[in-house]
């Protein structure tokens, strides 16, 4: 199970970083009519979900920042931002540094039980599983608003 687990996280990550860091940047920060957020909140909430799925932010992780989750929380949106959102290109980073952390957690913790089920999991590996097609889900979200964006 654990090989399984690192291998999907390091493809799918692998592959969301690359199409972030590949995008031009004067696209990120448009929203396309009827979307509720652009690229810049998709990436940021990638990074806070996944922070919240493997680390227990913002109660049990500092790594990133504890605002992060007013502004890339599900529900959020960028027209409710202030100026002191982090940048795009901060965010990426924090995605990269983030990768390393996760794929240090030790294949023992996958098989964990959770205090309580959530999303339907029942195990830590459950979970970070979730959060595998989370991420994925947000990739084509990103795909999906910049080749509108660029049409």
């Amino acid at each position: 199970m654990s090989e399984v687990f690192y291998k999907q996280f390091d493809m799918a990550r692998s592959r969301f970083i690359k199409r972030v860091q590949d995008l031009n940047p004067e696209i990120v920060e448009i929203q396309p009519k009827g979307f509720n957020n652009n690229i810049h909140w998709q990436v940021g909430h990638v990074l806070t979900v996944a922070e919240q799925f493997f680390f227990g932010y913002p109660t049990k992780s500092t790594n990133i920042p504890a605002n992060y989750k007013e502004f890339f929380g599900g529900g959020t949106k960028p027209q409710d931002w202030t100026d002191d959102v982090p940048s795009y290109s901060v965010l990426v980073k924090q995605l990269e540094e983030q990768f390393e952390r996760v794929t240090k957690i030790p294949p023992s913790q996958l098989a964990e039980k959770l205090e309580k089920p959530f999303l339907g999991c029942d195990t830590f590996g459950e979970l970070a599983a979730f959060g595998i097609f989370h991420e994925a889900m947000h990739l084509g979200q990103i795909q999906t608003l910049a080749r509108l964006i660029q049409a």
